[in-house]
């Protein structure tokens, strides 16, 4: 007979399980180091990038040299893998297969609510005391779930668009200059089919900039009642997609889709999670040096990303003086660089010395984001099965 573990079983089987669930004693940083020599992190990660693998590498190369640590990339094509992994290993009594997880959003919610995450740990890495928690306070909330030390910062992202200003040279600044321009120049706009990431953060940033009132983002919600809320967001879409690419038939398949079909000129407007990428496609030679981005003017859906440990990591010392690294002024500003990666940084500017602030590298570059826009928290990690769900079979076919 099949078995079945439900959520509350589970939930059971944890709280009897001692090692898990809880960090240990507080224990000293140097002690941690200590322990942390010669154990080997399963690092499981998005993969997708050559510039992030590359970082990773660098990463690696670092952890080795200065705590002796060994960080292995497991490489992932979705973080829902990792995530299956371990609740399966936790059911069946197994030690982990991952020790660290580049995570956030729902793939956290559900890791949280399972207690599959070891901790909390994350304010206690000596290097959080230079996190933006007030100017960023998305470094504490993840799709409007406090994070409780459960997982630690890494990166900032934030909805940005962009596009060769020498061929658009007033970009849409809302989700309805978009339509009036996707009117003005049928099949020239599109944007990825969700449940690609990008795809649904447009879905996103559709629903909080059409929907009533955003009271209702920050709470759980179930299905319902997401439909009443989304009403509008519906509406929107029914009179964008005949105006799309294909005539909102089809659409692209991933953000890098979208992005290649913006050099190629068949489309107008592409859109990323990372506001420096336009700046970096530039610099690649990707895209030209006329391109433009721009954030709405109301705002644009943002977030942070996050490390976090799975509760039966193998190697939890090496884990968290990994992520306590990710945090160090130098492997931030290394992040950040444009050549590099682009990826914003989680720390406080003013908080850091003279020399590790000289470490980030300012100025404008073509591409980059010339007026940034207030960021618009995630809405609860509820909403996006509902948003993917109702577009897939609204339009999916």
């Amino acid at each position: 007979m099949k078995s079945a573990l439900t959520r509350r079983s589970l939930a059971q089987l944890l709280a009897s399980m001692p090692f898990l669930g809880v960090a240990r004693a507080a224990q000293g940083w140097d002690g941690i180091l200590a322990e942390a020599r010669g154990q080997t992190v399963y690092f499981n990660a998005w993969a997708g990038s050559p510039q992030i693998n590359a970082y990773i590498a660098w990463m690696a190369a670092e952890l080795q040299q200065r705590h002796g640590i060994t960080l292995i990339h497991v490489k992932l094509a979705d973080t829902a893998e990792a995530v299956r992994r371990v609740r399966d290993e936790v059911a069946a009594g197994k030690p982990g297969s991952a020790d660290l997880i580049w995570i956030n959003g729902e793939n956290f919610r559900v890791m949280k609510e399972e207690r599959l995450l070891f901790g909390p740990f994350a304010e206690d890495l000596p290097n959080f005391t230079l996190v933006d928690t007030r100017g960023k306070p998305t470094t504490r909330i993840d799709f409007a779930e406090a994070t409780e030390g459960l997982e630690s910062p890494w990166g900032m992202a934030q909805l940005t668009f962009f596009a060769d200003g020498a061929k658009l040279s007033a970009p849409p600044l809302s989700m309805l200059e978009l339509l009036d321009l996707a009117r003005k120049s049928p099949g020239r706009v599109s944007y990825p089919a969700p449940p690609d990431f990008h795809g649904t953060t447009f879905l996103k940033q559709a629903l909080v900039e059409t929907m009533a009132s955003r009271a209702q983002l920050g709470a759980k919600i179930g299905k319902q009642d997401f439909l009443a809320a989304a009403q509008p967001l519906f509406s929107f879409l029914d009179a964008l997609h005949p105006h799309l690419w294909r005539q909102g038939k089809q659409f692209p398949q991933s953000q890098a889709q979208v992005t290649q079909m913006v050099a190629d000129g068949e489309l107008l407007i592409g859109l990323t999670f990372n506001p420096n990428e336009p700046a970096n496609l530039v610099a690649t030679g990707t895209l030209p040096a006329t391109t433009i981005a721009w954030q709405n003017r109301g705002g644009s859906i943002g977030n942070t990303h996050f490390v976090a440990i799975p509760v039966n990591s193998r190697a939890t010392q090496a884990a968290r003086a990994t992520a306590n690294f990710l945090l160090s002024p130098e492997a931030q500003a290394r992040k950040a660089d444009l050549a590099v990666w682009g990826d914003p940084t989680v720390l406080d500017l003013a908080k850091l010395t003279p020399a590790d602030k000289a470490l980030f590298k300012g100025g404008e570059a073509p591409g980059a984001v010339s007026m940034p826009a207030a960021a618009i928290p995630e809405p609860h990690g509820s909403w996006v099965p509902l948003i993917e769900a109702a577009w897939l079979e609204r339009y999916g076919a």
